[in-house]
């Protein structure tokens, strides 16, 4: 039997990974419980199990001197089975969470196992499960029971099933983790990434710097015919990747980021990290982009406050271009007048600045939003924003007939 029982216990470490040495534990756990059923014990006496790590030979031990009568081939076999399986099943759940321990912070593999309550679970290649909740999905993507999925793996915890590991298809670093992998030159520390901000499910902002002069680091990040790019954009399901050269010069950084609106000038206010940029009337859209995501994206990219306004605010009174836009809406063309967001009821001028400003400058624009977007804008909750929805889907259906 000692022969036979270590000949198991190596074939379970092959075979599953766990080290031969906890194996040898857990049993000699089982079989010291198992043997005091059969010995009555004083509560001054001890018993000690032990199995020889060459021989397989099991021994036991009362006050440290060894009990010849035992027969473990007999004793409470069951039992012991019993609380061998559990003692494995603890040491693979450790096993799991080790390994997953150590991939904190690095993309992992697995397909779509199935759906929770809005939450994906995903099988990890058999060895565990892992959850995407729904607060770490991009609102863009869609999954099918099955597909091959892969996802950055956020935190990894214990709890009385084993180990959880949260997974996320929304962090930033999904972005960063997949340009490593795809450009060998950010792999091996040529390339630097400086800075990413993203708006998952929409547009990525992405800022690099190489370390060699040779080494073009947008040119490298983009590839040959932009296949390098192209094959994140497609993992990311279509996700935009605006690719930003970084420069130490916050002028040229700034106007950078702010691509591809074309930047007239910038005045800076370097203690509080706030930048003045003038754009041409033409460029205002451009450079604050659809819903406001390309100056919120540069903002963050760079780490200033970004008040974008165009040369004609410039000159004059010192308003945002945002208040600017308000003032153009107020006396819309006739063409433009169905249009116009002053339509919508319960919209004060407040309200109808910020919503210009974060990009939504007609009734189409807030017919199409979801309640994410408006509720993201200071002053509207989930209720008005589906009110707002709500009425610009009506006034744009009149406004067609």
């Amino acid at each position: 039997m000692s022969q036979e029982l270590l000949a198991i216990i190596e074939q379970i470490e092959r075979e599953r990974g766990i080290k031969k040495e906890v194996l040898i534990e857990a049993v000699e756990a089982a079989l010291l419980s198992a043997a005091k059923k059969v010995i009555d014990l004083k509560p001054e006496e001890e018993m000690k199990v032990e199995i020889d790590r060459e021989t397989g030979k099991i021994r036991a031990f009362k006050n440290k001197e060894e009990i010849d009568s035992i027969d473990f081939g007999r004793i409470a076999a069951s039992t012991a089975r019993q609380v061998i399986i559990q003692k494995i099943r603890e040491a693979e759940k450790e096993v799991v969470f080790s390994e997953f321990q150590d991939k904190v912070g690095e993309i992992v593999s697995g397909t779509v196992y199935r759906f929770d309550k809005g939450n994906i679970v995903v099988d990890l290649l058999g060895k565990t499960e892992g959850v995407i909740l729904r607060r770490e999905q991009s609102p863009k993507e869609e999954f099918k029971q099955g597909q091959r999925i892969r996802a950055y793996v956020v935190e990894v915890k214990k709890d009385v099933k084993g180990a959880q590991i949260i997974l996320s298809r929304t962090h930033p670093n999904l972005v960063k983790k997949l340009f490593e992998l795809e450009v060998p030159e950010i792999y091996e520390g040529i390339v630097e990434i400086k800075s990413i901000s993203r708006l998952p499910g929409e547009r990525t902002k992405i800022s690099v710097w190489s370390k060699n002069e040779k080494v073009d680091s947008v040119g490298s990040c983009v590839g040959m015919r932009g296949n390098r790019v192209r094959n994140i954009v497609n993992e990311l399901q279509g996700e935009k990747i605006d690719i930003v050269r970084y420069n130490d010069d916050i002028r040229e950084y700034i106007k950078a980021a702010l691509s591809p609106a074309e930047v007239s000038e910038i005045k800076l206010n370097k203690e509080a990290l706030k930048a003045e940029v003038i754009v041409a009337d033409d460029q205002l859209s451009l450079a604050i982009g659809k819903h406001g995501q390309n100056v919120r994206l540069a903002s963050r990219l760079i780490g200033w406050e970004l008040d974008i306004r165009t040369k004609t605010t410039a000159a004059g009174a010192q308003e945002p271009a945002a208040k600017e836009l308000l003032k153009e809406k107020k006396e819309p063309a006739p063409a433009a007048q169905e249009s116009s967001l002053a339509q919508l009821s319960g919209v004060g001028e407040k309200t109808l600045a910020a919503l210009l400003e974060a990009g939504f400058k007609v009734l189409e624009d807030i017919a199409k939003a979801e309640i994410q977007d408006l509720t993201k804008i200071k002053g509207i909750g989930e209720k008005k924003a589906q009110k707002l929805i709500d009425e610009a889907k009506k006034l744009a259906r009149k406004a067609k007939q």
